[in-house]
């Protein structure tokens, strides 16, 4: 006789079969038919997350649903930048949907700089890994968390104006952030952000929400789109369930509530093509540009073969096209490349491919795509070897300021994360040795705010190259031809060492 089978067998068995049913067969479907319907119950004085950097990723179907909702106002929005005028975020700006911006950058946005300095906006400028990473601990439901970035910048002491008044005058500046010492370097330390609705730009989604981001699009987006209580997709392809490789999905379903068709063609914020190295030098009269060649050609026997390396927008990105023979470096970008290429041939540009300049570029054999999380991850671990960045001044002892100027905002954007590590990614300076006025830009100290103290150890110029000590100062190592010590003397105020074996820049 057979055996009777546990009552407690047959509800598991039950329980089997309705499981395998729903798996088979799923119910849920998050798709809206429109932007519209996505965004019928957003309600404004609300915290609003926007993916997207420049042009890329950016979810332009839900942004123009809002901007035509004129009621959901009083928003704080953030984003890396705020789009361009009658672009993207710019159109919430000029309709006064947005009452504060949390980002990083201005950049050539006049409408946002304008509201900014003339007291319409509250902005509260926020190094652009600190705002990535606010996003992803939020997620991740971690409160707060220590970060070397900003210390010892007026984001660190309270000084950055968050508002202004109407005549000027500072209204409300940036609260200090408590710091902390760990394991004998000094940290900030910096609230998470907790979004109440994210607006994600996805490649594919499929009806549960799970999303896969194509090439550089994710850069905010997943980091974003897993931290707010409610978030809306709009993809540019709309696929079965299942479709989707469980490997290839980036933003999962149980972050996302809603799914929309974008319907907005994609852009090009600054279409860029492959150039000779010499096009792309040149700068007003042929004797900058032969300045300029001189300060890339020295910056580029910096570079050493297998090296991670950053490198800021300027004259930094033209070095790699004079890497001296046989050395081979891998390019890192903060918006979530590793292995990034040269510029594009014309047919070859793709608007989910363009570096932190956002300028279209293309990717190396071997390129890898993340977020910008875990590109600023990389960054203040010091995981990258060396970064290459121009500056407004360096000090004598290697403090860099590159990110204010008196009367003008364009944004701290990755800077403070890549000077935040100098123990471990040799920070390189690229300028010219004089302003525009002849002032000299290596002084004894910056006079304008600090992106980051005692971090510089080279100062590469088209008169000289300096070796930086935290302690000892500068050292002139190397001239350029036909320029003597006295020159340089002349055109820095900084003190500084000639070395025993001075050298011609070669």
């Amino acid at each position: 006789m057979a055996r009777p089978v546990p009552a407690v067998v047959r509800p598991f068995a039950v329980w089997r079969r309705q499981f395998s049913a729903s798996c088979s067969r799923p119910a849920v479907d998050k798709r809206c038919t429109t932007a519209a319907d996505a965004i019928t119950d957003m309600k404004g004085s609300s915290t609003i997350l926007v993916g997207g950097f420049g042009f890329s990723g950016v979810p332009n179907t839900l942004i123009n649903a809002v901007r035509d909702r004129p009621e959901i106002k009083d928003l704080t929005v953030v984003s890396n930048n705020a789009g361009m005028p009658g672009a993207g975020l710019g159109q919430l700006l000029e309709s006064k949907q947005i009452s504060k911006m949390i980002a990083s950058f201005i950049g050539e946005n006049k409408v946002f700089e304008k509201m900014y300095l003339s007291g319409d906006l509250a902005l509260e400028l926020t190094p652009q890994g600190t705002i990535a990473e606010k996003c992803a601990a939020g997620a991740a439901g971690v409160p707060a968390f220590y970060t070397p970035a900003a210390y010892g910048t007026i984001v660190q002491t309270g000084e950055l104006p968050v508002r202004y008044n109407k005549d000027g005058t500072v209204a409300e500046y940036s609260k200090p952030k408590e710091t902390r010492e760990f394991n004998g370097k000094a940290y900030i330390m910096e609230e998470s952000i907790f979004g109440d609705y994210a607006l994600i730009k996805a490649d594919k989604a499929d009806k549960l929400g799970n999303c896969q981001f194509r090439k550089a699009q994710n850069n905010f987006n997943e980091a974003m789109g897993k931290n707010a209580k409610y978030t809306i997709v709009e993809a540019d392809q709309i696929v079965e369930v299942g479709e989707l490789r469980p490997e290839e999905i980036h933003l999962q379903a149980i972050y996302v509530n809603k799914v929309i068709q974008s319907q907005e063609k994609k852009q090009i914020e600054k279409l860029t093509y492959a150039k000779d190295p010499s096009e792309m030098l040149q700068a007003g009269s042929g004797e900058a540009t032969a300045r300029r060649e001189r300060i890339v050609k020295r910056a580029a026997k910096e570079f050493q073969d297998g090296m991670y390396v950053n490198l800021g927008i300027g004259m930094p990105l033209i070095a790699p096209s004079y890497l001296p023979e046989g050395v081979e470096v891998f390019l890192q970008a903060e918006n979530g490349i590793l292995g990034l290429g040269g510029y594009p041939r014309p047919g070859e540009e793709d608007p989910d491919l363009i570096n932190p300049g956002k300028e279209t570029v293309t990717l190396s054999k071997g390129a890898s795509l993340f977020g910008s999380h875990e590109s600023f991850g990389m960054i203040r671990a010091g995981r990258i070897d060396m970064t290459m960045l121009g500056a407004l001044q360096v000090s004598q002892y290697g403090d860099l300021a590159n990110f204010m100027l008196p009367g003008k905002v364009k944004g701290v954007g990755g800077a403070m994360d890549l000077v935040a590590n100098p123990e471990k990614t040799k920070v390189i300076v690229t300028m010219e040795h004089t302003d525009k006025k002849g002032n000299p830009k290596i002084l004894s100290q910056c006079s304008f705010p600090l992106t980051g103290p005692r971090c510089v150890s080279t100062i590469i110029t088209d008169l000289a190259v300096f070796q930086v000590s935290t302690t000892d100062g500068l050292t002139l190592v190397e001239h350029a031809e036909g320029v003597t010590v006295d020159e340089i003397r002349s055109k820095t105020e900084a003190p500084f060492k000639v070395a025993a074996d001075l050298k011609p820049m070669l």
